[in-house]
């Protein structure tokens, strides 16, 4: 059940961040849109720029670029005809140029605001985050001119957007310097929920998320995000009542339906599997709907079934250790536990401070003669979790291979404690390697 929640929590967090984390080429944040198109100067607007910018405002961008190519040539250095071509070559998805053009702006004109956004925003949209950022702080720092105080506020918002990937406190902050400036959004407020859930405040993000459905129950981020809380504080059947509500605004949502499979096995439901199964068929090249019916499907004893679709991810993703501990767990399953040595070595090589590849190493080397290896697994597993009836009886047949005569009793001696009577046959072999042993 754990590995199933934690795969199924990887694929909320998919829709979760899409709050806060929209930094991906189509966000709406990131998008170039109407600027306003002035300039923080006075003096007066050339004609073939003014030209230029009456096209562009008709959206006429073959008439702006005819009147601003000619213009550009003979005034390299003039920043507001750099910045109207660059925004016509923006708006037509030719990114490199209008980078270029926003730059040589930039240069003309170190403190033009919208050369600044617009590149800032651009750069975002192509994945360079740390050079966008620069260039959206330096806009929140100059004079928007004619645009106003909303202008700025996009700015601020975007610096938002990409300082949530690593900084929300800074996030939070950016988000609040944007509120001074223009009225709170739907998409401020779950930013706004999206940030608060990140630094755990998780009442101030259930508040924000259930003022946003207040206004609309069709939010699928929101709906996602409640969810999300309600699961935290293993809220499983408000959840699910949750879920099942919104799935009736949004039929078949996928990060909703996976949402409720995973509510559905937290409380045991036999109804899980075959959402999951229905998810899949109709998404089935999708990894992280895939992960989950693995782990339902393993977690339901369907070892084999589950390994499959193990087999399938790692053929794509041959070094996850996450799914090479699953793939491990699922061969011990099925006694394959030559096979099963090898991959959870490879697991535990790659994921080092994950205590279930040590315990799933741990036992798989017991079964193929390795005690040197199951007493090692056993010690970088005592790193992170308790030891227990099962860890015990390991440690002592180990020790017991490796002929440490004194270790082995001693061990063989807690098991017992801590088996009480639950594991007869473990119990009788204790009891008579002990008499061999202490003799």
């Amino acid at each position: 059940m754990l590995r199933f929640v934690l795969c199924a929590a990887f694929l909320v967090c998919l829709s979760c961040a899409s709050v806060a984390q929209e930094s991906s080429s189509g966000s709406s944040t990131f998008q170039a849109g109407p600027t306003g198109l002035s300039s923080p100067s006075s003096s007066p607007i050339p004609a073939e720029v003014s030209a230029a910018e009456s096209a562009i405002a008709a959206a006429d961008w073959k008439t702006a670029e005819a009147r601003l190519e000619p213009w550009i040539a003979g005034h390299p250095d003039d920043a507001r005809a750099l910045f109207d071509a660059g925004y016509v070559a923006d708006v037509q998805n030719r990114e490199n140029d209008a980078a270029a053009l926003y730059r040589r702006a930039i240069q003309a004109d170190p403190k033009s605001f919208e050369a600044h956004l617009m590149l800032g925003l651009l750069l975002a949209r192509k994945g360079g985050l740390d050079e966008a950022r620069t260039d959206l702080a330096a806009a929140t720092q100059l004079e928007p001119g004619e645009d106003g105080p909303e202008l700025k506020a996009r700015a601020w918002r975007a610096l938002a957007r990409i300082d949530s990937n690593t900084d929300p406190v800074r996030a939070s902050n950016d988000l609040m310097e944007a509120l001074k400036l223009a009225p709170e959004t739907a998409d401020d407020t779950l930013m706004a929920a999206s940030l608060a859930e990140k630094t755990g405040q998780y009442d101030a993000a259930e508040e924000a998320y259930r003022r946003v459905l207040a206004k609309d129950p069709k939010s699928e981020q929101a709906n996602a995000g409640l969810a999300h809380i309600l699961m935290l504080h293993k809220q499983y059947a408000d959840a699910e009542t949750l879920l099942r509500s919104a799935l009736k605004e949004i039929p078949d949502d996928t990060a909703l339906t996976a949402q409720l499979a995973t509510v559905l096995a937290a409380q045991d439901k036999a109804e899980a599997l075959p959402l999951l199964e229905k998810l899949h068929s109709a998404h089935p090249a999708d990894a992280a709907i895939t992960r989950m019916l693995a782990a339902i499907l393993s977690d339901s004893g369907d070892a084999a079934g589950s390994d499959r679709l193990y087999a399938t991810l790692l053929a794509s993703t041959p070094k996850d250790p996450d799914l090479l501990v699953a793939h491990g767990e699922n061969l011990v399953r099925l006694q394959r536990f030559a096979e099963a040595y090898a991959v959870l070595e490879s697991a535990t090589e790659l994921a080092p401070s994950d205590p279930d590849a040590w315990s799933d190493l741990a036992f798989a080397a017991s079964r193929t003669s390795h005690p040197d290896v199951t007493v090692h697994a056993l010690t970088e597993r005592s790193k992170f979790l308790p030891e227990n009836a099962s860890t015990y009886f390991l440690w002592a047949t180990a020790y017991d291979s490796l002929h440490e005569k004194k270790q082995a009793a001693a061990y063989y001696h807690r098991f017992l404690e801590a088996s009480a009577g639950k594991y007869a046959n473990q119990e009788w072999q204790a009891r008579q390697r002990l008499q061999i042993l202490e003799k």
